[in-house]
């Protein structure tokens, strides 16, 4: 079940969004085959790389922000990118451009705290964006948990395209995190699921005092829990109107 896309675009260009996107890209592209020896990639990861035991060690703390713009390969890449397109728009249209930069930041060291705290002696190196988006989904599920999500199901054969409120998607995301987590030791590496867990979490506490600011449960009334924006009717959208059989 993959998120494609949501039905209520930003008012705005997000500008930092696709400053984001661009930036991890070029980050990407720039790296991309860039290493004559697996000597010099290792060294690299060292230097750019979030490695949970070289923080408890104190050293490298710049890597809480360098390793949010690595990825390890073009699936990481666009899996991440995709999901800071779908959710960060209308983030930076509620919060403004200078906020929801502090916010993707602050989220994103936070989740990589949260990595060392619950990996403190790993020395695997960990890169990705996925921490700070974790924390723009952490938002959004508190602003607008009643947003239409088109997510495609795959089983198999079988495609379909389905539109959820953006509650159950986030949800039912939260909770495969919260099993991967509770289910691997965080300090052999693979997918660093207290991070993403971290974010969330740090994603919706930051978001929180906006939430409040804005009427808290009477914004989600005034707003039916949706950005204020006309919802986008997609051409592959299912549709209500029934199917009358031939004869």
């Amino acid at each position: 079940m993959f998120p494609i896309r949501d039905h209520n675009p930003s008012g705005g260009t997000p500008y930092v969004v696709y400053a984001l996107i661009a930036a991890n890209v070029l980050v990407f592209l720039a790296n991309l085959g860039g290493f004559e020896s697996m000597r010099a990639l290792n060294q690299f990861y060292f230097n750019w790389a979030l490695i949970p035991a070289r923080i408890t060690s104190g050293d490298g703390y710049h890597t809480l922000v360098t390793s949010m713009f690595l990825h390890g390969g073009l699936m990481h890449l666009a899996g991440n990118m995709l999901f800071l397109w779908i959710f960060g728009d209308n983030l930076e249209d509620r919060m403004g451009p200078v906020k929801f930069f502090g916010f993707y930041m602050v989220s994103g060291i936070g989740a990589g705290l949260i990595h060392v705290l619950t990996a403190p002696g790993s020395a695997v190196p960990t890169v990705g964006a996925s921490g700070a988006i974790a924390g723009v989904m952490g938002g959004y599920l508190l602003l607008f948990p009643r947003a239409r999500v088109d997510v495609l199901i795959i089983l198999v054969v079988f495609f379909r395209i389905l539109p959820i409120p953006a509650w159950i998607m986030l949800a039912i995301w939260f909770a495969l995190q919260a099993l991967g987590g509770f289910g691997a030791d965080p300090e052999t590496g693979g997918v660093a699921y207290w991070a993403h867990i971290g974010g969330f979490v740090v994603g919706i506490a930051l978001a929180l005092p906006l939430w409040l600011r804005l009427g808290g449960t009477a914004f989600w009334d005034l707003t039916h829990g949706k950005p204020p924006h006309p919802d986008r009717k997609y051409r592959l959208s299912p549709t209500s109107i029934p199917r009358v059989p031939r004869k």
